[in-house]
């Protein structure tokens, strides 16, 4: 195995050195391949011989000695077929490890198995002879099928061996996860080939479970080939799948579904819509439930995240339709939470948990969030009771969303304990507890304002900024935290503070800046500059910087603050901008009294370029969940986002529609407001 794979860099590497020497070495594989038996001890070496071979029919050169239907012919029949076909050792995996079965066909830790090697050697001469490989391995195709049709108890591998032949040439370049085989070979019809062979499987109670498997795989190999009106009439037949008594059955059948319900037209609607889906939401979010709890065992409800998943994809694709079904669906979240607590073993399986707890509170929080806080609040503390580290940043970001729906009204009873434990600073060591509990805190303060004044939480908090401005990884979470405090705390209480918060950021600005820091601070200027409305205001912040250094603001405006200003690119960045803007040549008497007609003349200058390209109102389709990709979810100490609690961008301002508008009619406002200063 290891000459082999020597062999295979010389082919990559050194093609114009080794080239000469190949025909030899082909030769001596294709003895060796025809000659050794089938036990397993074999199996690193065979799949290694038919990678070398793969590597040797990438190069068109040396491919041509196998452009010949004769010798393809021996080729698929003594090589490939050997290889490829089912052996009794993947039965007894399929059997008595069903999981690792799954997990080595889906991730592609069985590159090293014979089928996997056979199945690349295969599709590498059909990417070379396209329609002489495929007529070819045609006719083992049909003669499979029609062994299998003799004998259908007896001679059900045969099928298989057709099934794995027909997916190996049908499908070209390598599947996305997003949408599976996007290409196929021209030669071939591959909803022809379902109709006719594979459907049949998926609705027939004696088809062997391998076979069963086959035909769903099929489906979710090919499921961008089929059309939405071809998906209406396949969809009922996985979900029947799902309700399979066998492991690798219904998991295949999960892993479908989800794949499917993840699937969008060229509109971005769902495939399978939404009413579709409802009707069925139920009594398939049931079933699930109940085929992850079938074994009561922390480490087997966690073993099959796939289960999971499909779940999480339900409840994003039926949204709002959770409310009927939520108690139900809470209940079982909740039970199986309690359980896994105790011992986290699959760190996929809690991700995709707690993306499905995220999706309910984001679909149902807004008409039920007092149901969900009194359902969440008491294992989500006995989590952060008994520090189970893996479980607590979802738990943060949960809260955080269940918070943000409602911004409005007093910090509730189940939060009000949380926040004295949330405002240590050693909690803030984590780093995979810092994003969320940044997020958690800025959440509670717009409504615990006179909770903090009056228990003198606001320097703890102030302290929790510093530490996190003074760090380039956290300096956005910083500034998060400083909206969240200037934005909500009163001005009384928060003017002693000022003047440091404002120090802390300027020597950040002349020693160690960052093109993030540098934005941030920008938006944060334009942030406290819109808001006069609460007592900030540009001449606050004028009067501020003069505190720390006198007439500071003049080159930080000029050389800082105009020019980052038309970088900022989010649009209600870009819309706070404009409002801050426009205040300062309207309202700001600093303005008038330092800088007077030039410093007019470059807010006007750099007001007009954000009109320009002016801020478009967010549409429904930016607020679309997407997918992601969980591969680096692990033990590790790093933080993962839950997409489905991913914070919604909310209009700093909302009556300011028509910014042009807006901006004219305030202008023209505050001109007859001052006799005519501002014309």
């Amino acid at each position: 195995a290891a000459i082999f794979e020597a062999l295979i860099l010389y082919v990559q590497k050194y093609e114009d050195a080794f080239g000469p020497y190949l025909g030899q070495f082909v030769e001596s594989s294709w003895t060796l391949l025809t000659a050794i038996g089938p036990e397993i001890k074999y199996d690193i070496l065979v799949s290694k011989a038919l990678q070398f071979l793969t590597s040797v029919t990438k190069i068109n050169q040396y491919a041509q000695s196998f452009n010949n239907q004769e010798i393809l012919g021996q080729v698929v029949e003594k090589v490939i077929l050997p290889n490829l076909s089912l052996r009794e050792s993947d039965v007894e995996m399929f059997e008595d490890e069903p999981i690792e079965f799954i997990r080595r066909d889906l991730e592609g830790s069985d590159s090293d198995t014979r089928r996997r090697a056979a199945t690349d050697f295969l599709r590498q001469l059909v990417e070379q002879f396209e329609k002489l490989v495929t007529d070819v391995v045609s006719q083992y195709i049909s003669h499979y099928l029609a062994d299998y049709e003799k004998g259908k108890s007896d001679n059900w591998k045969s099928k298989d061996t057709a099934v794995y032949l027909f997916t190996s040439i049908a499908a070209k370049g390598v599947p996305t996860a997003a949408r599976g085989v996007q290409t196929t070979n021209p030669n071939v019809d591959v909803i022809d080939f379902f109709q006719k062979n594979i459907a049949v499987d998926l609705t027939s109670a004696d088809t062997e479970a391998i076979l069963k498997v086959d035909a769903i795989k099929y489906l979710y190999l090919f499921r961008s080939q089929l059309t939405q009106d071809q998906w209406q009439a396949a969809f009922p037949l996985l979900v029947q799948c799902l309700g399979n008594e066998n492991y690798v059955v219904h998991s295949y059948a999960a892993i479908a579904v989800e794949r499917v319900l993840y699937m969008t037209d060229d509109k971005r609607q769902p495939i399978i819509p939404r009413e579709t889906l409802q009707s069925l939401s139920k009594d398939l979010l049931q079933h699930l439930f109940l085929l992850m709890t079938k074994d009561s065992k922390a480490e087997k409800i966690q073993e099959n995240e796939f289960l999971i998943k499909c779940v999480m994809r339900v409840l994003i694709v039926i949204r709002e339709g959770v409310l009927p079904i939520l108690d139900m669906v809470l209940t079982n979240l909740i039970n199986i939470v309690k359980v896994i607590r105790h011992n986290p073993s699959n760190p996929r399986f809690y991700y995709y948990h707690f993306e499905s707890i995220g999706a309910v509170v984001r679909f149902a929080a807004p008409t039920q969030a007092a149901k969900l806080e009194a359902a969440l609040y008491d294992p989500f503390a006995e989590i952060l009771a008994n520090d189970v580290q893996e479980f607590q940043p979802y738990v943060f970001q949960v809260f955080a969303a269940l918070l943000e729906a409602n911004p409005s009204g007093s910090l509730p009873e189940y939060y009000q304990s949380l926040l004295g434990p949330i405002l240590t600073l050693d909690m803030y060591n984590s780093r995979g507890n810092v994003p969320a509990l940044v997020r958690l805190l800025s959440s509670m303060i717009p409504r615990a304002v006179e909770q903090i004044v009056a228990n003198n939480q606001l320097e703890p908090i102030l302290v929790i900024f510093q530490k996190l401005i003074s760090s380039k990884a956290n300096e956005s979470l910083g500034f998060d935290l400083l909206e969240a405090i200037c934005g909500n705390i009163p001005i009384a209480a928060l003017q002693n503070y000022l003047t440091t918060i404002v120090q802390l950021l300027m020597t950040r600005l002349s020693s160690s800046k960052t093109e993030n820091f540098t934005i941030r601070f920008v938006r944060f200027y334009h942030f406290f500059s819109a808001r006069d409305d609460k007592g900030l205001g540009p001449d606050l912040f004028i009067n501020v910087t003069d505190q720390v250094q006198q007439n500071i603001f003049t080159p930080m405006y000029l050389q800082i603050i105009l020019p980052d200003t038309q970088k900022l690119s989010r649009p209600f960045d870009r819309k706070t901008a404009v409002v801050s803007l426009t205040h300062t040549l309207a309202n700001s008497q600093a303005f008038v009294d330092r800088y007077g007609k030039k410093g007019w003349g470059f807010t006007c200058e750099a007001l007009l370029k954000l009109l320009i390209n002016p801020p478009l109102p967010q549409t429904a389709d930016d607020l679309i969940i997407e997918d992601r990709d969980v591969e680096d979810v692990g033990f590790g100490v790093g933080f993962t986002a839950l997409n489905t609690c991913k914070p919604v961008p909310r209009d700093p301002f909302p009556e300011v529609q028509d910014v042009k508008q807006w901006v004219g009619l305030y202008l023209r406002e505050a001109d007859s407001k001052t006799g005519g200063r501002i014309a």
